[in-house]
């Protein structure tokens, strides 16, 4: 049997009723806290030592080292956007232009996992950022020690908002799961 043209491209709807609003906030919290770090090391990338004393920022002055730090912001940016995802009606449905699985609904765990997954990795992470002062950063300057230590103190803040929020998206769908279940039954 085939699928009449008008029927396959009809869009896929989600259910569920929309994020609550402190989810809301602390998607878009979680992904303000991952700012500061990284306009400090777009910076860097563009060669200015950020913080470094001259001797400090050899190491960081190469194309390898360049590479790293804008890599690593991307990804942070893309994992942050994933956050977004959890209260965004694209993180129920994939957008249309995405190959392959655009137009398709999200399977609930494959958004809970990785998100609970990385909420407990980025919690650990980032655990010790307080202490940044208590080391010795001999490499950077006395004010560059002290202003990366404060665009790095956010951090500490992007693993619990990313459980918050993921908790929001699990509770969500099985609220949606039960209401179907209770509806069909």
């Amino acid at each position: 049997m085939e699928i009449p043209a008008a029927a396959a491209a009809a869009p896929v709807r989600s259910s569920l009723a929309p994020a609550p609003r402190w989810a809301v906030w602390c998607a878009r919290l979680a992904a303000v806290v991952v700012l500061p770090s990284a306009v400090w090391r777009l910076v860097m990338v563009a060669g200015h030592p950020a913080g470094y004393t001259d001797e400090g920022f050899v190491a960081f002055d190469t194309f390898g080292a360049k590479l790293w730090m804008l890599t690593l912001t991307v990804l942070t940016e893309l994992v942050v956007l994933l956050t977004l995802g959890l209260v965004k009606p694209w993180g129920e449905v994939v957008p249309r232009w995405i190959p392959v699985l655009g137009g398709r609904r999200v399977r609930p765990l494959a958004a809970v996992v990785p998100g609970a997954l990385g909420a407990v990795a980025l919690t650990g992470i980032w655990a010790t950022i307080p202490l940044w002062w208590t080391h010795p950063h001999d490499d950077m300057t006395s004010a560059g020690n002290l202003i990366v230590g404060l665009l790095y103190q956010p951090l500490v803040l992007w693993g619990p908002l990313t459980a918050a929020v993921t908790y929001s998206y699990y509770a969500r769908h099985r609220a949606a799961a039960r209401s179907a279940a209770h509806t069909a039954g």
